[in-house]
């Protein structure tokens, strides 16, 4: 599809103008996936709303800022992907599709999220990073089947303590947050086994060798004075990781030793399951 095609659609986005985009997508796809990613679309067809067997939905990197009601129609959808559009709060439609198991959410300009998203009580996987949340909302601690939370690039002080009611989680990224000290709750989830408080400004870093599950914790780019002590076999990425020993006080000075080179973060690709 040629750029010059693309700006039309973009600025008079009438259904005729997306059904020229969109002319391949007329019947249900025999894999029950549609992605629709970066078509600059300022809506969303609404003829996609009558594949009802829908798996998979990906509008990734457009120009929404909201969703029609006929999207209530996706009720066998369980991957939806809204990040990188315009959207200053989630539509409440999409807490009506009760299958979801990932919802992308990332890179748009969200300052809370709704009650009603505990109705998603099927969801596995949330990625909220990149928004504009100052405090993480309580209602995420309702999604009893979370596994996954990434609520990196935010503006993340603290973290509620019902959080520690998320006994399937497994994986936390904060990274780029404005967290001052590690989040007391983490202390309290045994469970854990991926924890990412890079990029914040912690300066001290209590025990994590209590925590059976962890596997590990990157917590690289804070001005702290020490390393998280963990138990055997967790690996740490960060400053006076395994690799070097922590900082040694010498004449009451504190001996800086950093990485020539620290260990690769993991990708941040999309998962497409858990």
């Amino acid at each position: 599809m040629g750029n010059s095609l693309k700006a039309i659609v973009a600025f008079v986005p009438s259904d005729e103008c997306q059904k020229c985009v969109l002319e391949d997508l007329e019947e249900m796809p025999v894999d029950k996936m549609v992605d629709l990613s970066s078509r600059q679309l300022r809506r969303l067809p609404l003829h996609i709303c009558s594949f009802r067997e829908l798996v998979k939905l990906y509008l990734s990197d457009n120009n929404l800022n909201h969703l029609p009601p006929e999207l209530e129609q996706l009720q066998n959808l369980q991957i939806l992907a809204l990040d990188f559009n315009n959207f200053k709060a989630l539509p409440l439609v999409v807490c009506t599709l009760k299958q979801l198991c990932i919802l992308y959410l990332g890179n748009n300009k969200l300052c809370s999220l709704p009650l009603e998203l505990r109705l998603l009580q099927n969801l596995k996987t949330l990625w909220i990073e990149s928004n504009c949340l100052q405090h993480l909302p309580e209602v995420v601690c309702e999604l009893s089947l979370l596994k996954t939370l990434h609520a990196g690039s935010n503006a993340l002080r603290t973290l509620p303590a019902q959080l520690r009611c998320l006994q399937e989680l497994r994986t936390i990224w904060l990274s780029g947050n404005l967290l001052s000290e590690f989040p007391p709750v983490l202390l309290h989830m045994p469970f854990l086994e991926v924890i990412d408080v890079d990029r914040n400004a912690i300066r001290f870093f209590p025990s994590l060798a209590h925590l059976p599950g962890l596997k590990l914790v990157i917590y690289d780019h804070n001005p702290c004075r020490n390393a998280p002590k963990v138990a055997k076999g967790v690996r740490r990425v960060g400053r006076w990781s395994e690799e070097t020993p922590e900082p040694r006080k010498r004449s009451g000075a504190v001996i800086e030793i950093t990485l020539d080179e620290r260990p690769s973060p993991p990708p941040t690709d999309k998962p497409e399951s858990e």
